[in-house]
């Protein structure tokens, strides 16, 4: 008697399969017993797998990994996820009933007339953008725009009219359907790693506090070096603006933020070109505002302006041939500064230099032809201005005449001598305050250039 689940008369059936006509019973039952325990093992190992992968339900790749792991040759085919589908056969009275898979019928002439498949193409790799600065280019490569105008962003309903609107604005909005380019983006927001916002709190910490400078310099240093600032620059430069217009009155955190806006610009790693537009306005400021600081009398303003013409400089030599418009309008604003005679001084001295770092050109053709006009306003300061008048007004004109020096061409003295009217020629140049600065310095190359620029015959 078998003991046994398995039937003797399967194993009968399989062996006769085989070509084993005469196999005893005794020989049969052993051979179920030794399937059943067989299949106990692999169903145990392929559990382990199951348990471990944490789900409940036993898998093919599960009975695969089992008999992997007990070295029997595995399973061939492919997978699927239809269930398999048995029939009965019909078959003689008293037979055992005989079930087989059904196998979908296929048409012959039908696959022979089947039209081959394309020839694929050839491999090959290809770059292209998928965003720029957060904007998909329009390229077969990306995802083409929805041609919906309307989606599930878009308002519906009667709220998606507002109730004053005219006549002439609903029939638009009835008609836009009909316009291919319109496309309603929701708007997405920015989120930022925790690290990211922790590291954002302690830089602009460290930069605001007065009574630490070995701390910001620490931060200056992080943020001229660290690569991975792109994600907190526009919040950075946010940051600068709203600081400058706060705190006016505080020329360390005014040199502090220019610093911080130098260090950003220095930084390899970071793009900086979409912003410019935000960046220029904080520049102006600390370079053309009448005044920085709370104490009239504290000069230290000076270095401060010095700062930002510099980096007016840099902006403008990197970053004016992408924005065209930008020298032409940076140009304007300091030049219409430096002609306002009911501006101070301070904000003449910012235009000057602003208009120094715009190179040679803006020199010769902006500032020599206004020089000799504006001496009057200055030797009205040094006639009947207080101290602070008078420093001002002498800080200007050492500001132009440092302007004047780039205007110097070492070639022009190698085998010429200055003129015996130079004085005279000076004078209807640049007046005579600026006149008898530069005779005073005896700069022969100066005095030549600013002669041949004006009398070229």
């Amino acid at each position: 008697m078998s003991l046994t689940v398995w039937n003797i008369e399967s194993i009968k059936d399989v062996a006769e399969m085989l070509g084993i006509s005469n196999l005893g019973d005794e020989a049969a039952s052993a051979i179920a017993m030794d399937l059943e325990y067989r299949i106990h093992q692999v169903i145990q190992e392929a559990m382990k797998f199951m348990v471990h992968s944490k789900r409940t339900v036993l898998s093919n790749a599960d009975i695969s990994s089992a008999l992997r792991t007990l070295n029997v040759e595995p399973l061939y085919g492919f997978n699927t996820s239809r269930p398999v589908e048995f029939h009965e056969a019909a078959v003689g009275a008293g037979q055992n009933s005989l079930y087989y898979l059904d196998d979908e019928e296929i048409d012959f002439e039908k696959i022979i007339n089947f039209p081959l498949p394309k020839v694929p193409r050839n491999i090959s790799y290809t770059a292209h953008w998928l965003a720029i600065e957060g904007v998909q280019p329009a390229i077969p490569q990306n995802p083409t725009p929805s041609d919906h105008t309307t989606g599930e962003w878009a308002p519906k309903g009667p709220a998606a009219i507002t109730p004053g609107a005219t006549a002439a604005t609903k029939e638009a909005s009835n008609g836009i359907s009909s316009m291919e380019n319109v496309e309603v983006k929701p708007l997405v927001r920015h989120v930022l790693s925790k690290e990211l916002q922790l590291y954002f709190e302690r830089i602009t910490a460290a930069l605001l506090d007065v009574s630490n400078p070995e701390l910001r310099h620490a931060a200056l240093s992080s943020l001229r070096d660290d690569p991975g600032l792109h994600q907190l620059l526009p919040y950075f430069i946010m940051f600068l603006s709203d600081s400058i217009s706060h705190n006016l009155s505080n020329l360390v955190i005014l040199t502090t933020l220019m610093q911080m806006a130098w260090a950003l610009l220095d930084n390899p790693n970071l793009f900086v070109e979409p912003y410019v537009q935000q960046l220029m306005p904080s520049i102006l400021t600390c370079l053309v505002a009448k005044r920085l600081g709370n104490d009239p009398h504290n000069h230290d303003h000076y270095a401060l302006r010095d700062l930002a013409a510099y980096l007016l400089g840099i902006v403008c030599n990197r970053f004016g041939n992408v924005y065209y418009t930008l020298k032409p309008r940076v140009t304007r604003t300091v030049l219409k500064a430096f002609l306002d005679n009911t501006k101070p001084y301070t904000t003449h001295y910012g235009a000057i230099n602003g208009l120094k770092t715009m190179g040679k050109e803006a020199i010769r053709v902006l500032l020599v032809p206004n020089i000799k006009v504006y001496e009057i306003l200055v030797r009205k300061s040094l006639e009947k201005g207080n101290d602070d008048d008078k420093y001002e007004a002498n800080r200007c004109m050492d500001a132009l005449y440092d302007s004047l020096l780039l205007l110097r061409d070492d070639q022009l003295s190698t085998n010429r001598t200055v003129p015996p009217n130079a004085r005279g020629l000076l004078e209807k140049i640049v007046g005579n305050l600026m006149t008898e600065k530069i005779m005073e310095k005896e700069d022969k190359d100066l005095i030549l250039a600013l002669v041949d620029e004006n009398n070229p015959a």
